[in-house]
């Protein structure tokens, strides 16, 4: 039950402290559109999505104003279509008859997001997969809704190197074709390692395979009162620090506990998760690397950065599952160059390096996320980056991912708007070096050793 000191508590960091819900998504099993024919399973995919989320965004809507809350996004994910179409797709084109269709549903709803447009190929690839992938170039060009994401490696499959060298053509290829939108439909595909069945967030969401009919999954984000209630124990002891962003993620979690138990009342879909990210926004205020420089940094990159960001990312968990039974998903920190305007800053003041960003994925929530790169950067040198934090994932046994966008004509010193909550991005460097030897050799890297626990 929540009291009445906690709705004034938290009226008090929505209007002063940026705390929102991020999202609420509802996860979609699409298994029962599956047909041999594609036309039927459009018409089914269609009618599905529009039935079972219509009432989403109107939902979502009342309980914004009911309780004062405000609910950034409204999402669908659906199970990965490389499933659903592979009895009726035959070639590439074929998928993206799909994805048209996942957009159309999606703007029929007025929804912001749709993900699961995906494929899951983390020990080997079908020939459907293959051809969900090689048409993810067009699908993103075509469509404004639609995100897509492809699981390369777990920690008990290993890395499939065959699909990592394939992403990093597929990243390029996307690139180019939205290269008049300054590359924009590569900040709508993420590559994974250890995807989770039931993120809420884009551009990641996938329906997975293991979950209900339909589900409702909520986002919960909340640096700008993190950030506030540090403001009050500068100095203090690591211990007072911890138990500070414990107790101040219990509460955030508490609001999503509340939003989630709420539209699954009045959608009359079960309850999933709660997804406790701190995931930042552009807004000034709003920023985990403002946090990580109130813990005590100079600025982000600084030495110290990933021993502040473990810290934050463990205690974050440690408060949440306390406030919720079910807390899922990705939870933790984001560490999105883009979204987060302290992060634009130290890039920009040359503090942080793509080569500390990726130190810094070892124990954050997701990966490599939101980062602008040269145009002319090789798909060998983007399959190698994927390949670098597909390894960190399967060794640590966590969610790892790569969000990379190759400005097309665009070089270091140079930014990208990608607008709302994508925010700015600049371009960083990457090692001229090259990879190409490694990438091509084909197989896969095998699952580390403390996989097998059977």
């Amino acid at each position: 039950m929540i009291s009445q000191y906690e709705v004034l508590e938290t009226n008090h960091m929505v209007e002063e402290e940026n705390l929102d819900v991020r999202t609420i998504t509802i996860g979609i099993s699409l298994l029962d559109c599956i047909d041999s024919d594609l036309d039927s399973v459009n018409e089914k995919i269609y009618s599905k999505l529009t039935s079972v989320a219509r009432d989403l965004v109107k939902v979502g809507g009342q309980i914004e104003r009911e309780y004062g809350i405000p609910i950034v996004n409204k999402r669908v994910s659906v199970t990965p279509i490389a499933l659903v179409g592979a009895a009726a797709c035959k070639r590439p084109e074929d998928f993206v008859t799909i994805a048209h269709t996942l957009d159309k549903a999606a703007h029929q709803l007025g929804i912001n997001f749709i993900g699961g447009y995906s494929a899951l190929v983390s020990k080997g690839m079908t020939a459907a997969e293959e051809n969900l992938i090689r048409s993810i170039p067009q699908a993103l060009a075509e469509t404004e809704l639609v995100c897509a994401s492809v699981n390369l490696a777990s920690t008990r499959t290993g890395i499939n190197m065959d699909a990592v060298r394939l992403m990093g053509e597929i990243v390029h290829e996307t690139a180019v074709y939205t290269k008049e939108e300054d590359s924009l439909g590569c900040a709508k595909l993420v590559v994974f390692c250890n995807a989770p069945d039931d993120n809420p967030f884009m551009a990641g969401a996938f329906h997975g395979v293991t979950e209900a009919d339909a589900i409702i999954n909520v986002g919960v984000s909340g640096p700008g009162v993190v950030k506030t209630a540090l403001e009050s124990v500068r100095g203090e002891s690591f211990e007072i620090l911890c138990e500070t962003i414990k107790k101040t993620a219990f509460k955030i979690t508490r609001v999503g506990q509340l939003v989630a138990k709420e539209a699954s009342k009045r959608l009359n879909i079960p309850f999933g998760i709660i997804d406790l990210s701190l995931a930042p926004t552009p807004a000034i205020g709003d920023s985990v690397a403002d946090i990580l420089e109130l813990i005590g940094l100079e600025r982000v990159g600084a030495p110290g950065t990933t021993a502040a960001l473990a810290l934050l990312n463990d205690q974050v968990k440690k408060g949440g599952i306390m406030a919720s039974s079910y807390v899922g998903g990705l939870s933790g920190a984001f560490i999105p160059v883009s979204e987060d305007q302290g992060m634009i800053d130290a890039v920009q003041a040359n503090a942080l390096t793509l080569e500390k960003l990726e130190a810094m994925t070892c124990v954050c929530s997701v990966g490599l996320d939101m980062i602008a790169i040269p145009g002319a950067s090789s798909a060998d040198t983007i399959s190698g980056i994927i390949a670098d934090e597909m390894a960190i994932g399967m060794i640590n046994q966590k969610t790892t991912a790569v969000r990379l966008i190759p400005v097309i004509g665009k070089d270091v010193g140079d930014s990208v708007e990608l607008g709302g909550l994508l925010g700015t991005a600049p371009v960083q460097p990457v090692s001229t070096f090259g990879c190409s030897d490694f990438v091509n050799r084909g197989g896969r890297i095998p699952a580390p050793i403390h996989s097998f626990k059977n």
